[in-house]
């Protein structure tokens, strides 16, 4: 079974905690040779002072997000001297479950609206979510294509190691439809609960091939080849996001918020090869 991805804060939070550490452990030396053991706690309180005014926004995002997410989480802390942003991403329906039993949060992005509906519902949501991008499937093979699989027909004809998303997340819900809009019923080894984890299998060569979102296909690069599946247009979906009603940071929320839905946000989105919402 999957499990959540976390990310730690970006190159500038990481920056400042090493200068901290690094000035502390000088300050420490200093005042060992000059045979104070009081000194070594005034340095202890002076680096914690410094560190004091940072702050850290929580963001629970879809796997899927990860290479966008970490960039914009890398342009936010650049734009918020002092603000480190930690993102946990997982599958939309285990961020769901997490969130709902009081997890901390101050930010929610689904691959789904459906996902996005159950903390509604749940009144842990500030304001109307936003949908900020759309995303559709693909077939992706190892780089070596040791099946020599060419369509989405040699899956079906070919004894394959396929490995899809599991039906209650997001990728999962969209390979039932593309399957149901194709007449065919796909048989894979395994199905996981985050489409990083597919295609985690397909690179490692645990699978002969994988459905995954265009946007993990292009992320992998040349690691993976990409193999059209015909009708996915039937199968689009849609990421909301939304501050959420319990944050202990709401400004910087629903600055992070702006962030994602802005020029900026969806110029990175678009690069990375998700649609325009």
């Amino acid at each position: 079974m999957a499990r959540a991805e976390r990310k730690t804060p970006g190159t500038a939070g990481k920056r400042r905690l090493t200068a901290l550490v690094a000035a502390a452990g000088l300050g420490a030396l200093v005042l060992t040779g000059c045979g104070g053991q009081s000194g070594a706690g005034d340095a202890s309180a002076s680096s914690s002072e410094a560190g004091g005014g940072d702050k850290t926004l929580r963001v629970s995002a879809a796997a899927s997000l990860t290479t966008s997410f970490d960039q914009l989480s890398d342009e936010f802390e650049k734009d918020h001297p002092g603000v480190n942003v930690d993102v946990n991403y997982g599958g939309s329906s285990g961020l769901v479950q997490q969130l709902t039993e009081g997890a901390p949060a101050d930010v929610f992005a689904s691959a789904d609206q459906k996902n996005m509906k159950k903390l509604t519902n749940a009144d842990l949501t500030q304001g109307e979510p936003k949908i900020f991008a759309t995303n559709v499937l693909t077939l992706v093979v190892p780089k070596d294509n040791p099946a020599g699989i060419t369509s989405v027909q040699d899956v079906l004809d070919k004894k394959v190691k396929l490995v899809t998303c599991a039906p209650e997340v997001p990728c999962g819900a969209a390979t039932q439809k593309v399957e149901k809009a194709n007449g065919v019923e796909l048989k894979p080894v395994s199905q996981e609960n985050a489409v990083t984890d597919v295609l985690g299998k397909v690179t490692s060569g645990q699978a002969d091939a994988g459905i995954v979102y265009v946007t993990d296909a292009k992320a992998a690069g040349d690691k993976v080849t990409t193999i059209e599946i015909p009708k996915t247009d039937e199968a689009i979906n849609k990421y909301p996001i939304v501050a959420l009603n319990k944050s202990e940071q709401p400004e910087l929320a629903a600055q992070f918020v702006d962030l994602v839905t802005g020029e900026r946000g969806q110029k990175m989105l678009k690069d990375a090869g998700f649609g325009t919402p």
